[in-house]
């Protein structure tokens, strides 16, 4: 497939003016040979957006695909994450010149704080040392992850500066309503890691994921993607297999009405976390 006659994906224009396509291509956890390959395909059928960090040990990989690929470099967004271990203000600024180095990249289009560590007390500190980043042109723009609303009044009262995004868990059993509102108000894109969960395999048959499914002619993990979509929300779904990744980027083409959106977002429970992810109490390294 040639790639570069593949039309271009509809966007999102982020609070500093980044044009952010409405639907990345998540990472996570693949590595090696698998991710280079994994990651080329994905630019291949249309993919635009890359997500990674310093955690999922693959920039090298992801780097390396960006460089191999028929793509030129102005068309790829690639984001990273400032791990927990490096929110010291000198720390996340060589963070993110290590990211560049191990993608052999000249500037990072995105970089968020990977997870806010409230503990450390450093979650407005790591933010302004982006920012320092991005002012010394390392860094396009700057946003956060898993940052609760707490949490993005406090960077926002600090610094005066409202991130371009903040990427939470967000699925059908975790619908983040309350959250995603938040970010509307503030001019704040929502991104979504693990955007399908485990809810494409979920069902008896006649749940109302499947039933909306059955109604478009589409899979259930299709209509949840689009059902992301419909809400504003970026995805970043992953997937090693091409004909996955186009089968999850046809989504964008999918129109769901405001009531099946509505009925997949009841599916939401109090317990829907993936894990124990709590950004007020979880701790990354």
């Amino acid at each position: 497939m040639d790639a570069m006659t593949i039309a271009p994906l509809p966007t999102h224009t982020l609070n500093d003016g980044l044009e952010l396509p409405a639907i990345g291509f998540g990472t996570w956890p693949l590595r090696g040979d698998d991710a280079v390959a994994a990651v080329r395909s994905a630019l291949d059928v249309g993919y635009r957006l890359l997500d990674t960090a310093v955690n999922y040990e693959n920039e090298a990989e992801v780097g390396r695909a960006v460089r191999e690929s028929a793509v030129p470099r102005a068309e790829i967004l690639v984001q990273t994450k400032v791990p927990g271990r490096f929110h010291a203000r000198d720390l996340a600024i060589r963070s993110v010149e290590d990211s560049l180095r191990r993608m052999h990249l000249d500037v990072l289009d995105l970089v968020l704080v990977h997870w806010p560590n409230p503990s450390q007390g450093r979650y407005v500190e790591v933010v302004e040392a982006l920012l320092t980043c991005r002012e010394r042109g390392l860094v396009r723009s700057v946003g956060v992850s898993n940052y609760t609303e707490r949490l993005l009044d406090e960077v926002i009262e600090a610094t005066g500066f409202t991130p371009s995004v903040n990427q939470v868990e967000l699925h059908p059993s975790f619908p983040q309503a309350e959250l995603v509102a938040r970010h509307e108000s503030l001019g704040i894109r929502t991104q979504a890691w693990s955007p399908l969960a485990r809810m494409e395999s979920e069902g008896d048959g006649d749940d109302p994921l499947t039933r909306i499914a059955a109604a478009h002619r589409i899979s259930p993990a299709q209509a949840v993607l689009a059902w992301h979509v419909a809400r504003g929300i970026v995805p970043l779904p992953k997937s090693a297999d091409p004909a996955r990744q186009v089968a999850n980027l046809a989504a964008l083409e999918i129109t769901l009405t405001p009531d099946e959106v509505a009925a997949i977002t009841a599916l939401g429970r109090p317990d829907g976390r993936l894990f124990d992810g709590d950004p007020e109490t979880h701790e990354e390294d």
